[in-house]
């Protein structure tokens, strides 16, 4: 028999108590907590907070069925290949060599910063009072095992206090301007490795050269022996222009003239001659090729 809902409404409304409670606001977690059944049902979590994992060989509908994604036979189904492998024949590398992620062009430079060579000054193993060269450098064990050339940099410039005088094959900018503001100064000139070895065993002069024209303030009077071999200048356009530069302080840059640029391929505007173009007439060129 169904319940009478009127009946049992009316109950309800005659025997319900009205009690007012009163929760301090000191006391929140005292009150009620309301939920609606909707949201136990959509809780769930980040969507990056988890990876779903992939269920291999269990039927075609994943998408993954049957040979699970490694495609039919072979190799490359039933184990790994390695990267390049040719199955068993001359891998490429091999027959063709490795090629790129090397610049063949780049130089190896030995680093020097400032505050080491004021160090060695320090220790009486460099003497400020002449010309430092690659040799003293090397001598002193500043520097070891250079191959291309040695770099001045600027680290620990404000612990410079003697002005020097220093060859060497680059410089930064920041380096030559912190010796030079100690009264010192640069000269960036041209080695080659084999110039560098014959320099650290005395065959060959460190700073002077055909083409140079280098004059140090502390410069001793040059040696009356010949040496064996002389110092080598650039022949390449990269290190010509570099070294004719004066911001580079290059040993070459009495080469240009007031106002030329160091580049060798580009033309400073407004030097060099103007050379006029001779223009021939339309009448003159058609009676030269007049036949009769």
């Amino acid at each position: 028999m169904p319940p009478n809902i009127a009946r049992a409404t009316q109950v309800s409304w005659i025997f319900t108590p009205t009690v007012t409670r009163t929760i301090p606001s000191h006391l929140p977690f005292l009150y009620p907590q309301q939920r609606s059944a909707s949201i136990l049902s959509g809780l769930s979590d980040n969507p990056t907070a988890y990876h779903k994992k992939i269920r291999r060989g269990r039927g075609p509908s994943s998408g993954k069925g049957k040979t699970s994604g490694r495609g039919h036979k072979g190799q490359k189904q039933h184990g790994k290949v390695p990267r390049g492998f040719n199955g068993g024949q001359t891998p490429d590398e091999v027959v063709h060599g490795v090629r790129g992620f090397e610049n063949q062009f780049s130089l190896e430079m030995k680093p020097l910063n400032l505050e080491k060579i004021q160090s060695w000054v320090d220790q009486g193993r460099l003497n400020p009072a002449k010309p430092i060269t690659i040799r003293e450098l090397a001598k002193s064990r500043c520097i070891s095992q250079v191959k291309d050339g040695v770099k001045l940099l600027a680290k620990g410039s404000e612990k410079l206090t003697s002005p020097l005088h220093i060859v060497t094959s680059r410089a930064s900018a920041t380096a030559i301007a912190a010796i030079e503001a100690a009264g010192g100064s640069v000269t960036t000139r041209y080695y080659t490795p084999a110039s560098i070895e014959r320099i650290i065993k005395g065959k060959t002069d460190p700073i002077h050269s055909l083409q140079s024209q280098i004059s140090l303030p502390v410069e001793e009077p040059r040696e009356e022996r010949e040496y064996s071999i002389r110092l080598p200048d650039p022949t390449g356009r990269k290190d010509i222009e570099y070294y004719r530069d004066p911001a580079h302080r290059g040993y070459l840059s009495h080469q240009l003239e007031e106002g030329q640029g160091p580049s060798l391929f580009f033309k400073t505007p407004g030097i060099g001659k103007l050379v006029a173009r001779k223009t021939r007439s339309k009448a003159a060129s058609a009676a030269e090729n007049r036949i009769w």
